[in-house]
């Protein structure tokens, strides 16, 4: 695909902000379009918080422990296709997840087979199934339309023509929904007062949407709710989620990009209203320079872009003049969450037997995990590479204020009682004991921000409400010329499959702006 840019006597030069998942794909796009393409992270492995770290012979997933896409026709499937590197070794999550609420020994099991999660969720939530087949359609035309690569939201006419020319008929079913959330849903089926079922949703729901289901909106819910059943899916990746981002690299290397880890981008630099390269620090030499390029594309949060663009005194008066009204729009948008997370290394007598590989619980008692007191749990599965022979992996997270971690007046006592915590609360179902447990680590939003260099170690991008989710999101284009922002802060928003998809839209862009020099 090299002679798209043969017009061209110097290749474009691209420098990537950031080697998540986001970033990596996008480099690895734009380097096998005939890009020249520079990748740029402080971690010291690729993949963000969807990369790994190893103790004592266990592999741990930092973040992510699940992957959406890897189908025919999937975004993964779609992009590994484009770049012809094998799609790496999977299996199917199924039940999808196992919810436990709060005083039930049996879950809610959110099954692949769709006729069987129908007969699940009809005998634990009876008289919700209208409820669940608008979710059902809204999600079918949702996700159809998607696959036709929609830009959204669009900012100029190549964008809207990309918008119109995925619309079908069927399209039009979903746009009286626009402004609908979940809890707008519930009310209309007279379900607002099914207790059981808004905690089920609430559950779930921030997970992916990182708000409630008051808040969440209702088409992006349909999506989130919905990719677990077949054809779809989520898949447990053999090795560790790390195969995502290696191949992503093997790829960008062999199409002769190049990635440089322990390197921050200080600042993004701008003349005359456009964006002119970067200023790099080298972290393990502490050598600073200026590297200049024709696009840049971060994948960060929309809080570290206008860190990255105001400059070192981090005055709006640094803002370029296009850039004012965006940092305010920053400036409103509410709280993000972070993330407390264990680690456990553990006897494989700790796992009872048929456990699945994802499980959610939610706890009455009150204590210090996370602001919804709730566990979503990830365990590894025998001969998937992440624990040696007779052991096994559990991580653990919980949704927390990052302000917490950062304004504690003893933070190593603060993480010591949640990881004490949480150990507690998993032993009400794992078998977890001094003989069994092998290795425990906790990891909080000061850790993140550490390693990854999130604005407060936030997780999982913008909440999606009414007024952040698709048409009314952060676009890919930002209101600099030859500056894209990629990652869980754009449309479609989290997840491997989310990031993947605002590389892909991001990618089409820039090719875009060249079309007519052909």
């Amino acid at each position: 695909m090299r002679d798209r840019l043969s017009f061209d006597t110097r290749p474009t030069r691209a420098i990537v902000i950031g080697a998540g998942i986001g970033g990596l794909t996008t480099a690895a796009l734009l380097a096998r379009r005939g890009y020249s393409v520079l990748t740029l992270d402080r971690a010291i492995v690729p993949g963000g918080c969807a990369s790994t770290f190893q103790r004592r012979g266990f592999t741990f997933d930092v973040g992510a422990t699940q992957v959406a896409g890897l189908e025919a026709g999937g975004i993964h499937h779609r992009i590994f296709s484009e770049l012809e590197i094998d799609l790496p070794e999977a299996t199917f999550c199924d039940p999808a997840c196992a919810v436990y609420l709060p005083g039930e020994t049996e879950p809610i099991n959110v099954w692949r087979d769709p006729h069987k999660w129908q007969a699940e969720r009809q005998r634990q939530f009876p008289g919700s199934e209208p409820f669940w087949q608008l979710m059902g359609k809204l999600f079918r035309y949702s996700f159809a339309f998607q696959q036709r690569d929609p830009v959204l939201p669009p900012r100029n006419l190549w964008d809207m023509w990309q918008l119109v020319r995925a619309v079908r008929p069927d399209t039009l079913f979903t746009v009286p929904f626009t402004y609908w959330t979940v809890g707008d849903a519930l009310r209309w089926f007279k379900l607002d007062g099914d207790d059981r079922l808004r905690t089920f949703l609430d559950l779930q729901l921030k997970l992916y949407s990182q708000v409630d289901a008051e808040e969440t909106a209702l088409l992006y819910a349909a999506t989130a709710l919905g990719i677990s059943q077949a054809p779809m899916g989520l898949y447990h990746l053999k090795g560790s989620m790390q195969v995502l981002s290696d191949r992503l690299v093997s790829a960008l290397k062999r199409d002769g990009g190049k990635l440089l880890m322990r390197h921050a981008v200080e600042n993004i630099d701008t003349q005359g209203g456009k964006v002119t390269g970067v200023k790099i620090r080298n972290l393990k030499t502490d050598e600073v320079w200026t590297e200049s390029a024709d696009i840049v594309v971060a994948n960060v949060t929309v809080q570290n872009l206008v860190q990255l663009l105001e400059g070192e005194g981090k005055r709006s008066s640094g803002l370029p003049l296009p850039m004012r009204g965006y940092k305010h729009r920053v400036e409103k948008l509410p709280d993000a969450s972070g993330a407390f997370v264990v680690y456990l290394g553990v006897e494989e007598a700790a796992i009872p037997a048929n456990c699945p590989p994802h499980l959610q619980f939610l706890y009455n008692a009150t204590g210090p995990i996370g602001e919804n007191n709730s566990l979503f749990v990830s365990v590894s599965q025998p001969g998937d590479g992440r624990a040696p022979q007779g052991k096994a992996t559990i991580i653990a997270s919980s949704f927390t204020d990052p302000r917490q971690w950062w304004n504690c007046r003893d933070y190593e006592a603060l993480k010591q009682e949640y990881t004490q915590e949480a150990v507690s609360r998993l032993g009400d179902y794992f078998h977890l004991t001094p003989e069994t447990i092998v290795h425990v680590e906790a990891a909080t939003p000061r850790t993140f921000q550490q390693f990854t260099g999130r604005d407060r170690g936030v997780v999982g991008g913008i909440g999606q409400r009414i007024s952040t989710f698709g048409p009314f999101g952060f676009a890919n284009r930002t209101p600099l010329p030859n500056l894209w922002l990629v990652g869980d802060s754009t449309h479609p928003g989290e997840g491997t499959a989310g990031v993947s998809y605002s590389a892909l839209t991001a990618v089409r862009q820039i090719q875009s702006e060249i079309m007519p020099q052909l």
